[in-house]
């Protein structure tokens, strides 16, 4: 089979000014970004406000493995699926950080004959958001170094700065660095470091905003450090939202191309699920939903990080009101799941399958506690047998929750009608009763045992003595009635990567905690879990390049 790329670079792309006409967006309300890729205008949302909206969908996933799962590629199928059987629909997905492209996961276009297109184009740069976020937040940082270099009328404590750099790449080297080294015309010597840009909590203001006000409001609030008496210092207070907000005027604009099948698709905004919420923005889903019958978005890795944020914190924040959720899984990474090496999952193991299965019971069970009706779409290998089928059907019947085979790899919107269908029937026949896990007016360690015992299923939380006196902090600051964003690690239930399946009994430990008082969550850091990544030994930049013809290898 040919790869993603050669796949991608011989899809026939409509001119996306057709594909916005097919959406009635009108002329003016789109900026081009080339022939097939466009800004789309939040005055939209203004024009359909009294427009019914579509149904929404949300595509999550068991926990990733390295057999793989196709969150992406399902989510890119089912869309199209559903045009196929007429129905007006969107895909609505994150932009890729540079990071994971060059380094070990690849993008985030989906695969095989369910991509969005130009894949080239949205894996590397795309239409520069990413690149306003990084400057957004490094302008902040460098007004607050000012700030304090020349006089600190604001009496900054150095020490109790918390605003770091950002830089959308892997780069472990600058977790932890020194700055203002040299003369003293160099700046106030201090300890720092750089996040992924995807960490930015400016991401996740992005994403969460619902207008150009909203989005400076948010930035004004983002808490930057603390005077030497405690008291909290913000953006606004640096006299750094209006130029921030000038940054990222187009950014903030939902990006519009295509599926190799010319399905519309918005990708827009970026937040990694294990740091951060993990969602595209509110305004692509909200403009998506006034503009189609149905709009499949995306939450990032399994449904304990993904689903959870998607439902607690942005559908709370955006009052959403999802329709259905599919949960993607795969036979081989269930049996990886069960204690199958990587090298063994072709073969037939009906054993390991029920031993690995109950990793999706568990996110069925926890979903089930957000009230949408779920279905689990099967994402298809050639190796997956039929006993091995016909069993986990047997397990997911036993939960109450129909299983659908697809392959969109392979065949693009035609591999995904089944579950298109039966998507459509949910939508129909059943009412969703979606409401958020938590009150927010809780406690922070109610809020997080919530969590942490009914989504992770851990026995107890523990908290660093670090970690204590910053939720003292926060309260006395009057910011912890806000959700929770948990950064775990997304390979298990609990915080330790190699426990596998669905453990229980164990201790989560709460080993550092944020406010990000702009996006309106805290951050309730878990495990080794970094807002900076590293490059593997052999990262996949060691494997790119591009001819003459200006044909791309190795992108994936």
């Amino acid at each position: 089979m040919k790869t993603d790329v050669q796949i991608a670079q011989e899809a026939k792309m409509l001119p996306i000014s057709e594909m916005a006409k097919y959406l009635e967006i009108k002329e003016e309300e789109l900026e081009l970004y080339g022939k097939y890729k466009a800004k789309v205008s939040l005055d939209v949302l203004s024009r359909l406000e009294d427009k019914p909206d579509g149904k929404l969908i949300l595509v999550t996933a068991i926990n990733p493995t390295p057999a793989g799962e196709g969150k992406t590629t399902v989510n890119v199928g089912l869309s199209m699926g559903l045009n196929k059987i007429g129905k007006k629909t969107i895909t609505a997905l994150r932009e890729p950080s540079l990071g994971p492209v060059f380094g070990i996961k690849g993008g985030a276009a989906g695969g095989g004959y369910s991509q969005v297109v130009p894949m080239e184009d949205i894996n590397l740069h795309f239409t520069g958001d990413f690149h306003a976020i990084t400057s957004a937040h490094n302008l902040l940082a460098a007004l607050l170094d000012n700030h304090i270099h020349q006089g600190n009328a604001l009496h900054i404590d150095p020490k109790k700065v918390i605003w770091k750099r950002v830089m959308d790449m892997n780069d472990r080297a600058l977790r932890n660095v020194v700055i203002g080294l040299g003369g003293k015309y160099d700046g106030v010597m201090r300890e720092s470091g750089f996040d992924i840009t995807v960490a930015s909590e400016i991401m996740a203001i992005l994403c969460l905003s619902s207008s150009l006000t909203d989005l400076k409001e948010r930035l004004s609030r983002m808490v930057v450090a603390y005077t030497y008496e405690g008291k909290v210092i913000t953006a606004e207070e640096l006299g750094a939202t209006g130029a921030m907000a000038l940054l990222l005027k187009d950014a903030i604009m939902p990006n519009l191309v295509q599926t190799i099948e010319n399905t519309p698709a918005f990708i827009h905004g970026g937040p990694f699920a294990n740091i951060a919420h993990g969602c595209n923005s509110v305004m692509a889903t909200k403009i998506g939903l006034k503009l189609a019958d149905y709009v499949v978005t995306e939450a990032g890795f399994g449904a304990d990080l993904g689903a959870e944020k998607f439902f607690d914190i942005k559908s709370r924040y955006a009052n959403l009101q999802p329709s259905a959720t599919v949960i993607v899984a795969t036979i081989r990474a269930l049996k990886m799941n069960g204690g199958v090496a990587k090298a063994e999952l072709a073969h037939e193991n009906l054993a390991a399958l029920d031993a690995g299965i109950v990793n999706l019971e568990r996110h069925l069970e926890n979903l089930a506690k957000f009230g949408v009706p779920t279905v689990v779409a099967i994402n298809q290998f050639p190796t997956d047998t039929e006993l091995e089928i016909e069993r986990l059907k047997e397990r997911c019947a036993a939960k109450g929750v129909d299983v659908i085979l697809t392959d969109v790899f392979r065949k693009g919107g035609e591999g995904a009608v089944d579950l298109a269908h039966k998507v459509v029937e949910i939508c129909e026949t059943k009412t969703s009763t979606y409401a958020p896990l938590y009150d927010v007016d809780n406690s922070i360690e109610e809020k997080i045992k919530t969590i942490a015992t009914e989504i992770y299923r851990a026995e107890q939380v523990e908290y660093t003595p670090a970690a204590r006196k910053q939720i003292t902090e926060i309260v006395a600051l009057g910011l912890d009635k806000l959700p929770i964003c948990m950064a775990k690690t997304q390979y298990s239930f609990s915080d330790n990567p190699t426990l596998l399946g669905a453990p229980t009994g164990f201790t989560l430990t709460v080993r550092e905690l944020k406010v990000s008082a702009g996006a309106g969550f805290i951050v309730a850091l878990t495990g080794s879990i970094m807002t900076m990544p590293g490059l593997p030994k052999t990262p996949a930049a060691n494997g790119m390049d591009i001819n003459e013809n200006r044909e791309i290898i190795g992108l994936s």
